[in-house]
């Protein structure tokens, strides 16, 4: 199973915003779109940051609730990893894992195409898990 497997069952809607965007404007954000994080782009496709909630609860308890007037670009990851559609599902979950992050933008000659999120990594493995289930299942009972 690789990435393009995921988008292709979850779509490859993302949720951007420019680095100008306040911190409290991200936070409605996320609640409007009920997401857990917002990638920023520069020219709407070319990744420059990503912000989660975590990052913004870290920020408010590091400098109080006037951080949320500033801009994202002061709290937002820069370097940020991203994959391709041809990356394995095992290579995303050792980034995730060994990094502690849980979002990873999809990208393409140097665009965004895609998000995906430890939860479509999980819910693939589950899948990948029970469909190997079903089949020896129907091997045994076939012989």
């Amino acid at each position: 199973m690789n990435v393009a497997a995921i988008l292709k069952l979850k779509g490859r809607r993302v949720v951007t915003t420019s680095s100008d965007t306040s911190l409290l404007d991200i936070t409605k954000q996320l609640r409007t779109h009920g997401i857990g994080c917002i990638v920023i782009t520069c020219s709407g496709s070319k990744v420059i940051g990503i912000v989660s909630e975590r990052d913004i609860v870290r920020e408010i308890a590091r400098a109080g609730s006037k951080v949320l007037k500033e801009p994202v670009e002061t709290c937002m990851t820069k370097d940020v990893v991203t994959c391709r559609e041809s990356d394995t599902i095992d290579r995303l979950m050792a980034e995730m894992t060994a990094h502690r992050f849980r979002h990873m933008p999809v990208v393409e000659r140097g665009r965004l195409i895609g998000l995906v999120s430890i939860g479509d990594v999980v819910k693939m493995q589950i899948a990948e898990v029970e469909m190997e289930v079903a089949s020896m299942r129907t091997y045994i009972s076939t012989s």
